[in-house]
C-alpha cells in the first residue's frame, strides 16, 4: 500500500497509455460520446501525472498556497488522502462515465463538471491565490480538460443524449464530487501527526529543505 500511495499516479500514467490504445483500435466501433468518456478518463490520468509527478508540485501548492500551511509536506493533504481523492473517487466515476457510456449519461455530467471545476481552479483560483501563470495541473486543464467538456456539451446539444434524470442525478453528484470529493475530503482527513508524508519535490520550490 505504501508504494501504491507513492506511485498510483504513474500507474496512471501507464494507463492512459492503454486507454488511448484501446480509443484507437476502437474508433470505428465506439460512438462520439463513448470515445469521449474513454478519452476523458485517459485525460484525467494524465492531469494527475502533471500535478504530481511532472512537474508534480501541485501537493505543496495545495498546502501552502490554499491552506498556509506549515507543514506542507503533510498538512493538510497528505499523500493517503491524496490517493483516496483520486483513485477511489477521481479514477472509479471516470471509469464509470466510459462504462455505462450512452446507456447511462449522469456519471458524464458528473465528470464533466469534475473537469470544468479543475479547469476554473487551475486557471483562476489557484493562480490568483498563489499570483502564479502556472500551477502543476494548468497545462493539462487546457489542452485535455477544457476540450472535452466543450465537446460533451456540444454533444448533450445535437445528439439530445441526456434525459431529465441524468441532469437531476449528474449535475448534484457533480457538485458533491468537486466539493466533498476534494475539499471537504481533504479536511476530514487532515492530520498533522500523518506518517503519510510527500517528497520534498511535490513541494513548492521555496518550501523545499
Amino acid at each position: 500500500m505504501k508504494s501504491l500511495r507513492r506511485h498510483w499516479y504513474d500507474l496512471g500514467g501507464l494507463l492512459s497509455i492503454v486507454v488511448l490504445i484501446y480509443c484507437w483500435t476502437h474508433v470505428a466501433v465506439l460512438s462520439q460520446y463513448e470515445l469521449l468518456m474513454w478519452l476523458s478518463l485517459a485525460s484525467l490520468f494524465l492531469h494527475q501525472l502533471e500535478e504530481y509527478r511532472m512537474p508534480g508540485t501541485f501537493p505543496g501548492m495545495i498546502n501552502t498556497v490554499m491552506f498556509r500551511s506549515a507543514i506542507p509536506d503533510r498538512y493538510p493533504l497528505n499523500t493517503n488522502t491524496a490517493m483516496i481523492i483520486n483513485v477511489l473517487i477521481g479514477w472509479l466515476f471516470y471509469f464509470l462515465a466510459a462504462v455505462f457510456g450512452e446507456r447511462a449519461i449522469w456519471p458524464g455530467i458528473a465528470t464533466m463538471l469534475v473537469s470544468a471545476g479543475n479547469f476554473i481552479a487551475h486557471t483562476f483560483l489557484f493562480n490568483i491565490k498563489g499570483r502564479t501563470f502556472y500551477n502543476a495541473g494548468l497545462l493539462t486543464s487546457w489542452l485535455l480538460f477544457l476540450p472535452c467538456v466543450l465537446y460533451f456539451i456540444h454533444l448533450l446539444r445535437t445528439e439530445a443524449l441526456a434525459t431529465g434524470m441524468d441532469y437531476w442525478i449528474g449535475i448534484p453528484l457533480g457538485i458533491v464530487l468537486n466539493v466533498v470529493g476534494v475539499f471537504q475530503m481533504i479536511g476530514w482527513l487532515k492530520d498533522k501527526d500523518t506518517a503519510y508524508i510527500f517528497d520534498q519535490r511535490n513541494l513548492l520550490p521555496r518550501d523545499r529543505k
